[in-house]
Formats: structure tokens, sequence, C-alpha cells
């Protein structure tokens, strides 16, 4: 198997459901991971050794693993966490491991690649930014004596749980530096896929990037976003078209060739095609959800699409 070189950006579990299906069809796989996370052992390991959170880089690795007893095996231990209230209580072994060689070597592009060394990784594993960063945002309807007032919250944590209607994110640093090897792996790509996952706090942070949003901008690969199958959380009552609308506010000159959608998902194909075409995409409408499990893509029927579309 060879196929394409493939760039998927995200984090979360959404990015994983994405490096999970493209094993399947190609070789030459670079997993550009959000570096905003400051909750849980992330956030912990964050603030006491300032360093990038690890989280989100961790699970992207142990999607990419290798298939095999070794691959398995390792993936286990990384995912694995500590039980209890003790110092150890909460952190997953790999954000450990992780952080340890980030101790020894202050690159992390250096460390995350011995870790995906250790598991026969199929693929490399980037951080989006080269220095941790915080979301901000826009948030309307948290004050319930006046639900058009537009509040602020920050933290990854704040954004992704709030009630309210986020109209808009931000990141501190504002010009954070890319790490060269991720706008390198942009560059050399034949496709570019964003999403699925949470969409203010890990597919649209990509955006806000300089570096990165104008390497997204010039890159001659092809450029696939793959929707959501439930309109939840931070994106509570949006539509496809909405989702597609806001990538647009924060990134302006963003160009894509396709929008990948489940059919059960879409409210509207024609409101959808419109705000797809407004930026150059064709929409692709698929079924790439698990059965039985409302808002979880199944690898396989992503993968089928994915090929699809690779041609």
């Amino acid at each position: 198997m060879t196929g394409p070189a493939v760039v998927a950006l995200g984090g979360g579990h959404g990015l994983a459901a994405s490096l999970e299906a493209l094993k399947l069809v190609c070789d030459d796989i670079t997993a550009v991971v959000t570096v905003a996370d400051n909750g849980g052992s992330s956030g912990r390991l964050r603030d006491e050794f300032d360093v990038l959170p690890p989280g989100d880089l961790r699970m992207a690795l142990a999607a990419l693993c290798d298939d095999t007893e070794w691959g398995h095996t390792w993936r286990d231990v990384l995912q694995h966490r500590f039980p209890g209230d003790g110092p150890l209580g909460g952190h997953a072994l790999g954000n450990l491991l992780i952080t340890a060689l980030w101790d020894l070597d202050r690159d992390p592009v250096a460390g995350l690649d011995l870790v995906g060394r250790l598991l026969n990784a199929r693929g490399r594993v980037l951080p989006m930014a080269a220095v941790p960063l915080e979301i901000t945002a826009q948030v309307e309807g948290l004050d319930p004596a006046d639900r058009s007032r537009v509040q602020t919250l920050r933290g990854q944590v704040a954004v992704a749980s709030t009630t309210g209607q986020v109209r808009s994110i931000a990141l501190e640093p504002h010009d954070p530096p890319s790490a060269p090897a991720t706008i390198e792996a942009v560059n050399a790509a034949d496709w570019v896929i964003l999403g699925p996952g949470s969409w203010f706090t890990s597919v649209m942070p990509h955006l806000l990037v300089p570096g990165l949003r104008d390497a997204l901008h010039d890159t001659a690969a092809r450029r696939l976003l793959t929707l959501n199958l439930e309109h939840s959380g931070e994106t509570a009552g949006f539509s496809c078209a909405r989702q597609v609308e806001a990538l647009a506010d924060h990134a302006p000159r963003m160009r894509l060739d396709v929008v990948l959608a489940d059919p059960v998902a879409v409210d509207d194909v024609d409101e959808l095609r419109a705000a797809a075409g407004r930026l150059g995409a064709e929409v692709v409408i698929a079924p790439v959800a698990q059965r039985g499990a409302p808002g979880h893509h199944d690898s396989l029927r992503l993968a089928a699409a994915y090929r699809d579309l690779f041609g």
C-alpha cells in the first residue's frame, strides 16, 4: 500500500478517528495536532513543566500505532491512565513519557518521533504550533438577564463546555510560531484533511496560526473538510452550512476542494452546497457514521470515503 501523502489536522477523538481510517488507505500520514488543551493531565503537566499539552499528541500517536501485537501493546501502555487521587492520579502514562522526553530534549518533534518509533507508528505526529496556546472565545447567551450579551471565555476547557453560542475564537499569543516540520509536511502533501472534531477548539485553531494558515492557503494539496456527525457541544444549534461558514469567517482566504458529510447529519443539502461553493468546494455525501453509536465515525466507512476521494 502506498497512496497519497496526507496531512490530517485536528485534535482529540475526532483526529484519532480520521487517522485510524487513513491507516487503511495510505502509508504517508502526518497528524498536525492542536496544542491548546488546558485541562486534566495535559493541563497539569503544561502548568508544572511549561511544555506543550501532550494529551492530544499522545492520542494521535496511539491512533497511528502499528496494527501488530507490539503496536497494540505499546498503544495500551501509552493510553493507560493512573487511578486515584494521588500525585499520579489522572495522568496518562503516555503524557508522562512525552513530557520526560521533552525534559531531556526541548525539541518537541524529536520526542514525538521517538514515541512514534516505539509504537512503530504508521505516520508522524507534529504540533500545530511550537508553543502552548490559549483559546479565547466570544460567547453569546450566558447571561440569563441579557441573552444577547457577548462575554469572553478563556481556555479550551471553558470554551468546549460552554452552554452559550460561540461567535468567534482567537489565540494567545496571537502570532505563535509554527514548527518548521509542520509547514514542510503541509507543503509536501497531496491531500490536507481538516476535521472531524470539536469545531472551535480542535479544528479551527489551526487556521489562526499564521505560518500554518499561510501554508494551508499556498499548498498545492487538495483540501478536504470532514464535517461532524452531530451538532452538539460547541456547535449546538449549528447546521452543517453554519459550520462551514464559521470556518470561512475565521480564515477568509481559505479554499477547500471537498466537504465530506454523512447523510444523517445534513439538514439542508442545498444550503450546505451553497456554503461549500463559496469556498470553492464540492459536497460529497457518504455514510461514514458508526451503526449503533451516534456521533462516532466508523473507521472502515470513513476509509472507504477517503479512498474514493483520493481516487
